[in-house]
């Protein structure tokens, strides 16, 4: 069993950066290093204090994907615990997944090198993609046999369409990074030397305003392609009347009427 640090947290100003610390295996998932994910995730999710979240690889590849180790194993299974097994593992997958989709605070995926199969998926899980050469994409999972795990047949239709995904998941095909670009599957292009930095940057940027207004407009965002217009109007309606409650609009009303009564006096004061 690996002991070592597979992920890597890292706070700063409120914005938290996790690393996938396995680079000798370009970040490829193992059952190990996506149990400290999941609790890398909780915690971020869990923590006030935290706004924003950031998400890259050490070494020269972003995520590799599954461990191609922890596949032979599951194979050499017992024929009766293979299904399971796998069923098992499908919801360890999934639950992560689904822990950085529906993240209450913006997410960012800071692709420094290959995303292959779940790596791949796994940026498509944060709510925006900037990358940096020799980034690339691979929806490789025909290539084992299998179809895409981590969200990729969710995700990748809303961002280039029902017919380029097809063919990006039945081709298994790279994509490279201005392809990407282009395709939009990536939303910003930058240099290596600041692809971190600069990801935090635009992460302290979505993160300004008010806590309660982006979590609760992210999960409603997250299901507006499968909500019709009168379910994501009364979703709103209800996190409006929750929004109206928080201290964060309560002092930016304040805040704005207060400045508002303080021109009208230096206006009255000059007439």
């Amino acid at each position: 069993m690996d002991t070592q640090t597979l992920i890597d947290l890292q706070v700063d100003a409120g914005i938290a950066t996790i690393y996938l610390n396995r680079p000798e295996k370009r970040n490829a998932m193992s059952d190990d290093m996506r149990t400290q994910f999941i609790a890398a995730l909780e915690r971020v999710a869990a923590d006030k204090s935290i706004r924003a979240l950031v998400l890259t690889g050490n070494g020269k590849g972003f995520c590799a994907g599954g461990d191609v180790t922890g596949m032979e194993r599951r194979m050499q299974a017992p024929t009766g615990e293979v299904a399971f097994n796998g069923w098992h593992r499908q919801q360890r997958v999934h639950h992560t997944q689904t822990l950085l989709h529906t993240m209450p605070k913006p997410t960012i995926a800071a692709v420094n090198g290959a995303a292959s199969g779940l790596g791949a998926d796994t940026a498509l899980a944060c709510d925006f993609i900037i990358a940096a050469e020799p980034a690339n994409f691979t929806w490789s999972y025909i290539n084992r046999g299998i179809i895409p795990d981590g969200g990729g047949m969710y995700f990748l239709p809303r961002r280039v369409g029902l017919s380029k995904a097809k063919e990006l998941i039945f081709s298994g095909r790279k994509v490279e990074l201005e392809e990407a670009f282009q395709l939009g599957i990536v939303d910003r292009k930058t240099g290596a030397e600041t692809l971190v930095a600069d990801a935090q940057a635009w992460a302290a940027e979505l993160s300004k305003g008010s806590a309660t207004a982006l979590a609760l407009g992210k999960t409603i965002l997250n299901q507006s392609f499968e909500l019709s217009a009168a379910q994501v109007f009364a979703q709103g309606s209800q996190a409006q009347g929750i929004c109206y409650t928080s201290t964060e609009h309560r002092d930016s009303v304040m805040a704005f009427l207060a400045k508002s009564a303080e021109r009208k006096a230096q206006t009255g004061s000059k007439e």
